[in-house]
Parts: structure tokens; C-alpha cells; sequence
């Protein structure tokens, strides 16, 4: 299993958050640690979020997320052997 590291961009909007996390919790994955700032450009904010999965069902998660009409960019940081 490999720990990743998620960077999505998302609009600063309520129920965001909840929107992303539970996409995780409803595919069994269990999220390590979770950031959520704003960035420079109003409306949108960052979010990095820590998790370790299986290779299929983090690209499915990867993709799933891209499709949430909240999230406007995904990007996989760092994938590390644990």
C-alpha cells in the first residue's frame, strides 16, 4: 500500500469540504490528514489531504474527484511505499 498525497484546488464554497471527504469515507479509504487554506486567487482554496490506498482505488478516487463540479484541479504530490 502506498501513502499519497492529494493537492486539489476547489471553489471556496460551504459544503466543499464535506462534499470531498465523504468521497473518501463512501470508497473505505481512511484520510491521514486533511489542509484546507485559501489561495491568492478569491474564491478558490487548496486542499491537501494525506491517505494511503491501493493503486485502482486511488485512481478512482483521482478521477472521481476531477468530477465534482467543485473541484477544479487535482494534482498527486508524492506517492511513498509504507
Amino acid at each position: 500500500m502506498k501513502e499519497r498525497i492529494f493537492s486539489i484546488i476547489v471553489q471556496n464554497r460551504f459544503g466543499v469540504l464535506a462534499k470531498v471527504s465523504s468521497l473518501f469515507s463512501r470508497r473505505g479509504c481512511n484520510i491521514r490528514s486533511l489542509t484546507v487554506f485559501e489561495t491568492q486567487e478569491p474564491g478558490l482554496s487548496r486542499m491537501t489531504i494525506v491517505f494511503a490506498e491501493e493503486d485502482e482505488k486511488a485512481l478512482q478516487i483521482y478521477h472521481q474527484l476531477g468530477k465534482l463540479e467543485d473541484v477544479k484541479r487535482v494534482a498527486l504530490l508524492a506517492e511513498m511505499e509504507i
